[in-house]
């Protein structure tokens, strides 16, 4: 019987012992990938699950710090807009700046202001984009376009507002007398120079004041036409000389007969003549046969003769004093030889003679 339960215990021994190898061995086998024997005879070779890890390989590159923008080279200018060393963003944002300041326009003492952007456009990044490849110190052209209507129709307004109309002086007569409206001066500004000096200005970029002057303006007629006026009342047979619209002088006449009136109405002094000649009209059938009388003392027209507008009439003279203060003549107007030499040197051509 302990023969038997030797043996038992030798078996259990053997047994646990062969349990605890078995174990061992397949934690070698696990944790060994692959056995190989070199010999003559090849082992066979028992290959087990293996994990395997991946490895990555991070590349490093390193950037290079960014370099400086490039800019204009120095001492360029655009327009005369000083943008050297600036970049091109820069120097638009200069050049549009110096472009959009107001021109100034001074009429004689007004100041008038303009704003360049309402009457042109200008090119600023075709001329800075020429500036970055420019020269040193040199100066790129800025193209402008001018609104050309734009301009002209400010002009006109400009020149509206500054010019005025020359005003005539005019006569009247109230009753007799002479009634003198005085003449006004214009004023007139040249349309054509102020558009040039302003398209001038945009096109150059300049921003210094234009300065324009307006002219005065004559009037057609002024208060000098009117500095002698002659009237003649043919009822009282009287001639008044006035001067600047006051009496100066009155003479005794002798006016057209009733079959020869002298004309009624406003009529000027177109011609003078001194020792004229008198030439019977051929119009008139009293002179019919008569001939030309030269200076001397029998001649009809005195000494003196200032013919009016009124065709064939004049103030003149006279070899018949004795009719002065009636109406015997043909139509003119007679003086004693005196009077029409003095009234001769105290008128003009032009003078106005007012008929009543």
């Amino acid at each position: 019987m302990k023969r038997l339960a030797a043996i038992g215990l030798f078996l259990l021994g053997l047994g646990c012992a062969g349990m605890f190898s078995g174990t061992v061995i397949a934690d070698i086998t696990t944790s060994t990938s692959a056995t190989t024997t070199t010999g003559t005879t090849a082992a066979p070779t028992t290959t087990a699950p293996t994990t395997t890890a991946a490895t990555t390989t991070a590349v490093t590159t390193t950037a290079r710090p960014p370099g400086p923008p490039p800019t204009i080279p120095a001492g360029v200018r655009v327009a005369g807009v000083k943008v050297g060393g600036l970049t091109p963003a820069a120097a638009v944002q200069a050049v549009q700046t110096a472009y959009s300041r107001p021109l100034a326009i001074v009429v004689d003492r007004s100041k008038l202001v303009l704003e360049p952007r309402l009457f042109s456009s200008a090119y600023v990044s075709t001329a800075v984009a020429k500036a970055r490849i420019a020269e040193p110190r040199s100066n790129v052209k800025l193209v402008v376009a001018i609104r050309g209507a734009n301009v002209r129709s400010w002009v006109a307004r400009v020149t509206k507002r500054f010019s005025r109309q020359s005003v005539d002086a005019t006569l009247a007569f109230k009753g007799e007398r002479p009634v003198i409206h005085g003449d006004r001066p214009g004023r007139s500004l040249n349309a054509k120079k102020l558009t040039q000096r302003i398209v001038a200005e945009l096109a150059s970029n300049s921003r210094l004041p234009v300065r324009v002057h307006t002219v005065k303006v004559a009037p057609t007629v002024s208060a000098d036409a009117f500095a002698h006026v002659i009237t003649i009342n043919r009822s009282t047979n009287r001639l008044t000389l006035y001067d600047d619209g006051k009496l100066y002088r009155t003479f005794p006449v002798a006016t057209g007969q009733a079959i020869y009136p002298t004309p009624r109405g406003t009529f000027h002094i177109v011609v003078k003549y001194r020792n004229p000649w008198w030439y019977p009209p051929t119009s008139s059938s009293w002179a019919q046969g008569l001939k030309p009388v030269p200076p001397g003392p029998s001649n009809p027209l005195g000494t003196r003769w200032m013919g009016i507008s009124a065709p064939g009439v004049g103030i003149h003279g006279t070899d018949a004093p004795a009719s002065i203060g009636y109406s015997a003549s043909h139509g003119c107007v007679r003086m004693q030889v005196p009077d029409a030499e003095w009234l001769f040197d105290h008128v003009d051509i032009g003078t106005t003679v007012h008929i009543v």
